[in-house]
């Protein structure tokens, strides 16, 4: 009887990902694996806005880095996730604030990936946004940007101008947030 008792401990350990942190409530895993890769917890913060959390944004990478253009400009596989933790996050508002980072991301010159941002935004943002929800961007150079929902994925964008971009949007020189681009890329 002790015999299945460790073995079931020994299964139960090897079975579900360990939670390498928490940030704002939200426990984040210490792994990932999608897309038959596993990525790393390389950082994580809270994306707020008006004093206001958002969502809790972490980096995933194949191999830890604090170089923003390891994942930017596809040295290495790697994987943007929020975590909604706000019920004032809408859909539209999710989309207009990426479609802001894009604008920051280009310069203002969105027009070569301006299809894919079309594409990728009716695909992810296509239904309503609740407190809770998790999408996971998954960011495969050679492949480009995988969007999942819930772990229901959404679209697959093959254009590495976007896939850059989009990961820009977060790690780029004109983030979003740049205390989020800190705490997702730690010294």
């Amino acid at each position: 009887m002790n015999r299945f008792l460790v073995l079931c401990a020994v299964l139960l350990t090897f079975s579900f990902p360990t939670v390498a942190k928490t940030v704002a409530g939200i426990p984040l895993p210490d792994t990932i694996t999608t897309n038959d890769k596993t990525l790393l917890l390389n950082g994580a913060g809270v994306r707020s806005k008006f004093f206001i959390d958002l969502y809790v944004g972490s980096l995933f990478t194949s191999v830890k880095t604090n170089n923003a253009l390891d994942v930017v400009e596809g040295a290495i596989p790697a994987a943007i996730r929020l975590n909604i933790t706000s019920d004032m996050i809408t859909s539209e508002k999710l989309a207009d604030a990426l479609n802001d980072g894009f604008d920051a991301a280009t310069n203002g010159d969105i027009g070569a990936i301006e299809r894919s941002i079309e594409a990728f935004t009716s695909a992810t943002f296509k239904e309503a946004v609740s407190e809770g929800d998790q999408f996971t961007l998954v960011s495969i150079p050679g492949e480009g940007i995988y969007s999942y929902k819930n772990r229901e994925q959404l679209a697959l964008i093959e254009d590495e101008a976007f896939r850059q971009a989009l990961m820009a949007v977060w790690l780029g020189d004109k983030p979003t947030d740049k205390d989020l681009k800190k705490e997702m890329l730690p010294n």
